[in-house]
């Protein structure tokens, strides 16, 4: 199932895509919530109503009071509009290596060891459409491409082996970094905030893991978990810069799951994403081309940039920088 959140009449409204039409889910019926928040908190009541439903659209039946919507029509949000927290996991081993690579220090033996994650914004989560940056933005701004899930039940101590059953969906996200105050904040050892707590952007739909079952391919060696063999690209202003594989994830999100589940509550709209894939940054492609090149030009996301996410099965992801009206600088305050 394809789940997607828009705008209808100034608040959000949760519709089941099927094909290029939107079908809101209480037309379809009344026992289904209308926005995703209340689905989410209602997953294992209304989960069966909502596929029963599906398949009968599919089949080519009318259900409900549900009129089409042409997704080409609405304001597409983040399918997941206000997830109860945001968690960025470290998943790719390829990436983590290539970036310490580039700056000449080895591989950190620990990545090996367990899956880490850090909180991010969960009130800057945004869908397709505009990014807005403030000066200090621009500085070395960047995109990052992943993969996110979002949880279906509560839970706290969940083991690996049991926590591929808490994840409702799969979404595209952009994980915006602005690496200048991202480096500066991180010399004091806290870990990214200011880089990071501007946008985060997921979408444009979320797909449940049942329409994926056919590209389920096994987890690294000595890991547990599901794991999907998608494609994943990035495209700026419509040239391709990043190539990668979803099922090129070292640790799976189920292992990343177990570990934010450690004496810890995880919630229904809880947003866990990946880490950035092999390629998916450039701060990582930069850093690749000046060390086979000094003279390599760097690349970094500017004004009127468009930036395409695309993962097989979940979609593409479009967004377009826009620059904030304004000229203050937190990088001009530093004593």
């Amino acid at each position: 199932m394809k789940l997607v959140t828009y705008l209808r009449d100034e608040v959000d409204q949760l519709a089941i895509l099927i094909g290029d039409q939107l079908y809101n889910t209480q037309d379809l019926d009344p026992q289904l919530p209308g926005n995703m928040q209340h689905f989410l908190l209602m997953w294992e009541e209304v989960i069966g109503i909502a596929r029963e439903a599906e398949a009968q659209l599919k089949a080519g039946k009318s259900v409900g009071k549900a009129t089409p919507v042409p997704y080409q029509s609405v304001d597409i949000l983040a399918p997941v509009p206000f997830p109860t927290s945001c968690r960025d996991g470290y998943a790719f081993r390829q990436h983590v290596a290539a970036a310490r690579r580039n700056r000449r220090i080895e591989m950190i033996p620990e990545f090996d060891q367990y899956p880490i994650f850090y909180f991010t914004n969960h009130n800057a989560i945004q869908g397709p459409g505009d990014i807005y940056c403030m000066p200090d933005h621009f500085d070395k701004l960047d995109f990052e491409l992943e993969a996110a899930v979002v949880i279906c039940k509560p839970g706290r101590n969940v083991p690996a082996a049991e926590a591929d059953n808490y994840i409702a969906g799969f979404m595209i996200m952009n994980d915006m970094s602005a690496r200048t105050l991202q480096m500066e904040e991180m010399k004091l050892n806290l870990g990214p905030a200011k880089g990071k707590d501007f946008s985060t952007v997921i979408g444009p739909m979320l797909v449940t893991p049942d329409e994926l079952e056919h590209l389920l391919i096994p987890p690294r060696p000595g890991h547990t978990g599901k794991n999907y063999n998608l494609k994943m690209t990035c495209r700026v202003n419509g040239v391709q810069v990043s190539e990668g594989n979803m099922g090129d994830m070292d640790w799976t999100f189920a292992e990343i799951i177990e570990r934010c589940a450690y004496g810890a509550n995880i919630l229904p709209g809880d947003v866990i994403g990946s880490g950035t894939v092999g390629t998916g940054c450039f701060l990582e492609l930069n850093g690749t081309g000046k060390l086979n090149d000094p003279n390599y030009q760097e690349q970094w996301l500017k004004a009127g940039d468009v930036v395409e996410m695309t993962i097989d099965g979940l979609g593409t992801l479009t967004n377009t920088i826009v620059e904030e009206d304004s000229t203050f600088s937190i990088l001009q305050l530093k004593k």
